[in-house]
């Protein structure tokens, strides 16, 4: 019985820590929202996509740059990472497109991920180019954007002198495995990079989301460009702990980006999570072991306690298992969900726990990283 009472203190512990003492993670009180002053000047953006097989949504994603109501100049940049269904065409197709740039990629080179291969090509492109670039917007080629997206992005940086701002994008939340792990995956991206301490100067947490980033140029090529990351599987935090050494750098929740994808069912949503959990970990062995022991303790054990323990440990994990339900009420009703959903969150982590065993094992087995036909991350390079 100690033994169980123990477990139960130390896991509501956890819970108290995180609930009081986390930057307010779970309040999810980051957001785009609100009224933002133009700047005096509207400054110079060029929005760079790379794009490997990504016709079905490319046309929406494109046009829905090219149709920005930005009072400053704007262009787009697409970069065909060596697509095979027309992804190219389609681009090229869409209105607007003479303030578009269509390039083929060049192959890849050893050392390099896909994705930054193509974002630095872009950029090396909008610097070729011979007109002004003060601000590049980073963004993927499956992601929409409200027509004022570029506008507050711009007014945001301007206002607070930041040199990156970006915006976790609204993911698809329609199918059954999409509302039983989306939610939580933003849930679980606030817990571990707080927004609140990205947003500080003086704290060394440092987020940014892949999907909707944009930079200063000046503050990017003094942090090394793309190359200084060109091998990196969770690229978009590597590229804002670098640049936040350079100036202050703001992350935060929008519905003015969307995924235009659906992620599909259960193993599809799986595979994503895999792709890069075991990098978060630093392909560490002893890190995974103690991430499945601290998810055992955190997530399962007041579940078990409540339904399963006797007196003081069955009231320590009903109490632990109440408070882990109310952090996640905020995510849930940013995405539309019953509140409900937090008595799943035990169920939740453990399916994160299974994803990040199998993110190693596909490490171990030459898999690392698999995205679009191309392994990232190999067994080799740890």
């Amino acid at each position: 019985m100690t033994l169980w009472v123990g477990i139960g203190l130390l896991s509501l512990a956890v819970w108290l820590y995180l609930l009081a003492a986390r930057g307010g993670y779970w309040l999810a009180r980051e957001r785009d929202d609100g009224v933002l002053a133009s700047p005096s000047r509207w400054p110079a953006v060029v929005a760079v996509v790379p794009a490997r097989n990504e016709a079905d949504v490319i046309a929406r994603s494109i046009g829905s740059l090219l149709a920005q109501d930005y009072a400053g100049p704007l262009r787009v940049v697409l970069v065909d990472d060596g697509s095979s269904d027309g992804t190219a065409a389609v681009a090229k197709a869409v209105e607007g497109q003479r303030r578009l740039d269509v390039l083929a990629g060049a192959a890849l080179p050893a050392g390099w991920t896909g994705k930054l291969w193509a974002l630095e090509q872009g950029v090396r492109h909008a610097a070729a180019a011979g007109e002004a670039v003060d601000y590049l917007l980073l963004t993927d080629a499956d992601i929409g954007h409200a027509s004022d997206n570029v506008s507050r992005l711009v007014a945001r940086a301007e206002r607070d002198g930041r040199v990156q701002v970006s915006l976790m994008a609204e993911l698809s939340c329609v199918s059954a495995a999409e509302r039983f792990l989306i939610p939580a995956f933003v849930y679980f991206f606030q817990m571990l990079y707080p927004f609140a301490w990205v947003a500080r100067h003086d704290h060394k947490v440092a987020a940014a989301a892949g999907g909707c980033t944009l930079v200063r140029r000046d503050a990017l090529e003094r942090a090394g460009g793309i190359a200084a990351i060109r091998s990196e599987i969770i690229d978009d935090c590597a590229l804002a702990r670098r640049l936040k050494a350079e100036g202050p750098i703001w992350l935060g929740l929008t519905r003015r980006a969307v995924s235009l994808r659906p992620y599909g069912g259960f193993l599809k949503i799986g595979g994503m999570i895999s792709r890069s959990a075991y990098a978060q970990l630093g392909y560490s062995p002893l890190a995974l072991a103690g991430t499945v022991a601290a998810m055992g303790l955190v997530y399962l054990a007041p579940p078990m306690l409540a339904l399963l323990g006797e007196g003081p440990a069955r009231w320590l994990g009903l109490c632990a298992w109440l408070v882990m339900a109310v952090t996640f009420q905020p995510m849930l009703r940013f995405y539309r969900r019953s509140p409900l959903w937090g008595l799943a969150l035990p169920a939740i982590g453990a399916a994160y726990t299974v994803f990040t065993v199998q993110s190693a094992i596909d490490f171990w087995r030459g898999r690392g990283g698999l995205w679009k036909g191309r392994v990232q991350a190999m067994a080799g390079d740890a």
